[in-house]
């Protein structure tokens, strides 16, 4: 494990390789799990916010079903994540014509219609964040799964770190300083490692 800014941080970050490779997956991470995508709190206002700059760029059955049951869903108490079709798809995926899903949010944001880019858990994944307000403990691990297999080949050939495909988004949640820090992390293991 890593410390980062009080952060306890998964080493897999650094050892794992993963490239998204949407060719291969086709999405499948907006339709495969058992709940939607999770949301933080902050979210949920925004969600709220921007349907109306989202709607042209969601499909017709996502609409209908953010109409029934929100714009978000309570899966636990203070646990929510974005709704579900009777497929068991997000509400707020796209298909295109090559038969490949993803965000009908990030659509919109490309085509500069909103400000918001997607829910920070897809845009940060692989990496989930484990979370206890109380405690006031934080980690960020590395989540397997077997859909993501593609990423993880094209990630090993490329020899592309989880966090250094992940930066963005990492920037986003945490800021470019924490992001430095994970960076240098990263390189004083790469050189023990060489090392040892």
């Amino acid at each position: 494990m890593i410390m980062v800014q009080d952060i306890i941080v998964s080493e897999e970050l650094v050892t794992e390789k993963f490239i998204c490779d949407l060719n291969a997956c086709k999405g499948a991470c907006c339709i495969e799990g058992d709940v939607g995508a999770p949301l933080e709190k902050e979210e949920l206002k925004i969600l709220r916010r921007i349907f109306d700059d989202i709607k042209p760029f969601l499909s017709s059955e996502g609409i209908h079903a953010i109409r029934q049951k929100g714009f978000f869903v309570e899966d636990e108490p203070e646990e929510y994540s974005t709704p579900l079709l009777d497929d068991e798809a997000c509400a707020y995926r796209v298909i295109d014509q090559s038969g490949i899903m993803s965000c009908g949010i990030e659509k919109a944001f490309l085509a500069g219609a909103t400000d918001y880019k997607k829910p920070i858990s897809c845009h940060l994944y692989p990496i989930r964040i484990v979370k206890d307000e109380k405690s006031n403990f934080e980690a960020i691990n590395y989540d397997r799964w077997d859909i993501c297999s593609a990423a993880c080949t094209l990630g090993a050939r490329e020899k592309m770190p989880v966090y250094e495909f992940l930066k963005e988004p990492i920037i986003r949640k945490y800021g470019a300083d924490f992001y430095e820090e994970l960076d240098g992390a990263a390189q004083y293991l790469k050189q023990k490692e060489k090392g040892a």
